[in-house]
Parts: C-alpha cells; structure tokens; sequence
C-alpha cells in the first residue's frame, strides 16, 4: 500500500453520487405477474440495468439484493425486495439465481442473514419481524446449502459445502458461485469446496447465533457457536496454506488447494472467520492485488482473457467489481486495519466517479489495471447502470466521504 493517503476526487464523487440517486427510479422495476420467462414478485424491485440489448438485466438477483440495497435509504423498498426473495424461495425451495424461470435451477452466493440482518439494524425492526426472517433463512441454510441429498447436494466433504446446478453440470455451478466465469475452479466447480461460499456460511451461523441471543436462547445460541468453529476449524485445515499464508479454494476430488490467488480469501475477515494472526496474514498480501484503480479480482496477467482458450473470465485480473471491494473493505475494518480500508474505498470511489465524470456511466465492473480503459469483457458485454456499483459506491461513500454524501 502506498505510505501517502489518496485523497477523494470529491467533485466527481459528489456528482456520481447525485447521479446515482437519480439512477434509482430508472432502475426500479414492477412484475407482479408472471410472463413465459420472468417470474412475478409482489413488490417493486431494482435491476442492475436498465441497459437496452439481448443482456440487459430486467429481474431481481439474488446476491445484488445486498450490495443493492446497502446505498438506498428506502426501506420500504429494501423490505419489499426482502420479501420477494422469501417469495421465491416458497415457490421454488430455493432463491434462484434471479426472477427468471430458466435461472431457477441454481442459487447464488448466499447472503440472506446479511440482508434480514442490515435491514433489521438499519431500520429498527422489531424482534418478532427477525424471527420471522430468521425462520426462513434456516430453512434455506438447511433444505439448501447444507443438505446432502439430490436437488440440493451441496454439502459433500467433511461438512464443508459446493456450488451446484441441478443440471448437474460444472459450468453451471460456476454461476451459482456468482464469478461466471473465473480461473478459481478450472471449469470443475463442483469439484470444488470455494473458500467464500463456506465463509458465508460461517456468516449464517453467527448470525443465527447472534439471533438467539437477542431472543434470549443461550442454549441455541451455543449450538450455532459451535456449528461456526466446527466450520472455521476445517476450513482452516483445508483451505488455509501455511507457508502461502492465504485461503485457497479446495479441491476435494483430488484432495488439493488450488492456486488460485483471488479476492475471494477476504470473505473469511468479512464473516469473521479468520483468527487475528490469518488476517494480518491476509492485510499484508493485499499489496499483490492493489492496482491503481481498486483490488484486481485474481493477480496474474498470464489470467488475462480466456481460460482454455475459450471461456472468458471476466471475474479474474485486470477487473475490479463492487462486491469483492466491499467484502475486502468491511473485512479490513473488522480486524481494526482502518486506515488500509479507507485507502481502497477512496481509490475505488474514485475509479468510478473519474469514469462517471468522463463517460457519464456507471459500469457493472472496471479495469484497476488501468482505470481509463474498458475492463475485460466476459460472456456478455460490460453492462452500464449498474445496481450493485451504485449500492456499494453510495455506502462506502456514505463512510470514508461523508462531505460528499447527498441525501
């Protein structure tokens, strides 16, 4: 990391950040009814794109939700998109990748408790509203992404938990992962245990921890303590390298880490998983992936383009998304490494607001490589609008810019 503090391009930051604010109700979508493909959803919803052609994105996705909903002070939009998630999941037993029918065969990163529990804390919901939320939520950590048994074997090794599509086929699974497509998995992603996906695990589990303890159940309490330190002890067994001192995603087919360095590691500060001593571990690697422009999703140009030759990989250097900056920057935080977590927040913001400022767009993701250029396009074209940038942009600014912050 650099030793001189990068200061906010405030001017920019503050005009993004009225754009963005203007962007929501473009962005804001209602399909209470069902057509041939999209899936109806009681309450208004934001998509990431408004954008026109054969990939703009007009459903609600699963993970979005939380990135989404982190920059808007609605909350009767953020509970409305709450619900239609819980509506999904009744109807489909799972919460499908989006509001699609031909996506309902996959999930995506799992992330409910965290938004059961933002909107608890952001909103002062009551404690019966959580219960209400909670009971699903454990549902889904059960019927889902812990059970053993076909449509939904996610859990395969050692308690620890996979990606799956009930076509049961590797490449479909990589999109449940939410990094479609990515160097990670070497197109086996179902032979493989992903460091994130049982770090968000490890999340629901505190969580439900956290839920019991508010309801005053110490007893359930400590059996979910218990659940998350069974998790974060094996995890650590598998996926912890010593000497590389970094998680690996792990093999469990041929019983190896891969080699793969990504952002993904940084889900275990982010949840919590990781001891002191990992984290100070995982605070001083973040110099490999630190670019000009933001954190690069993998380092390594020789991951640059394709894998095989064929399949582009988007989620993967010289690109920086929104999610992965999040998770980086509040798993900095956590482990009291402030000044670090602002030095990123305030180069991303930067990168997006400069881009803002000269194209007059916001992008799904962008180059950190080089921040002036487009980033690498994956199996659709880079999308403009964009949901999740705008949640994470408006949030991080909200923190580590507050002079700027429009309401």
């Amino acid at each position: 990391m650099s030793k001189t503090s990068t200061q906010p391009h405030l001017q920019n930051i503050q005009n993004t950040l009225s754009f963005i604010q203007a962007s929501w109700g473009t962005l804001t979508h209602s399909q209470t009814s069902s057509t041939a493909t999209q899936v109806g959803l009681p309450h208004p919803f934001i998509v990431p794109s408004n954008g026109e052609g054969d990939f703009a994105f007009r459903e609600q996705y699963y993970w979005d939700t939380y990135f989404t909903i982190l920059g808007i002070h609605d909350k009767d939009m953020a509970v409305g998109m709450l619900e239609n998630l819980i509506h999904l999941y009744q109807k489909f037993g799972l919460i499908p990748n989006a509001s699609r029918y031909y996506l309902t065969s996959r999930s995506q990163p799992p992330v409910l408790t965290a938004i059961i529990f933002h909107i608890y804390d952001h909103y002062a919901m009551s404690d019966d509203w959580l219960r209400s939320m909670i009971v699903i939520a454990q549902d889904e950590y059960a019927s889902v992404w812990t059970n053993t048994a076909y449509p939904h074997p996610r859990s395969v090794h050692r308690g620890l938990n996979r990606y799956f599509d009930i076509n049961w086929l590797h490449d479909l699974a990589e999109a449940e992962s939410g990094w479609d497509m990515t160097p990670r998995f070497k197109r086996q992603c179902l032979d493989y245990l992903p460091i994130d996906l049982n770090c968000l695990l490890y999340a629901y589990e505190r969580d439900f921890e956290r839920f019991y303890t508010i309801i005053g159940e110490p007893d359930q309490a400590t059996v979910w303590r218990n659940a998350a330190a069974q998790r974060q002890s094996t995890v650590t067994e598998l996926m912890w390298h010593g000497r590389k001192s970094f998680f690996f995603d792990y093999n469990y087919a041929t019983k190896r880490r891969s080699s793969v360095w990504s952002l993904a590691a940084y889900t275990s500060m982010w949840s919590g998983l990781a001891t002191e001593q990992q984290a100070a571990k995982l605070a001083q690697h973040i110099e490999r992936f630190d670019k000009k422009g933001g954190l690069t999703t993998t380092i390594g140009s020789f991951m640059y383009g394709s894998l095989f030759g064929s399949v582009k990989t988007q989620w993967a250097y010289p690109n920086t998304w929104a999610p992965l900056q999040l998770f980086v920057i509040q798993g900095l935080e956590r482990y009291g490494y402030h000044d670090m977590a602002r030095e990123l927040a305030v180069k991303w913001l930067n990168t997006v607001a400069d881009w803002h400022h000269s194209t007059g767009e916001i992008l799904e993701k962008y180059n950190a490589v080089n921040p002036n250029k487009l980033p690498v396009a994956g199996l659709y074209p880079t999308q403009k609008g964009f949901g999740w940038t705008n949640g994470v942009f408006a949030h991080l600014a909200e923190r580590y810019v507050p002079e700027s912050t429009v309401r």
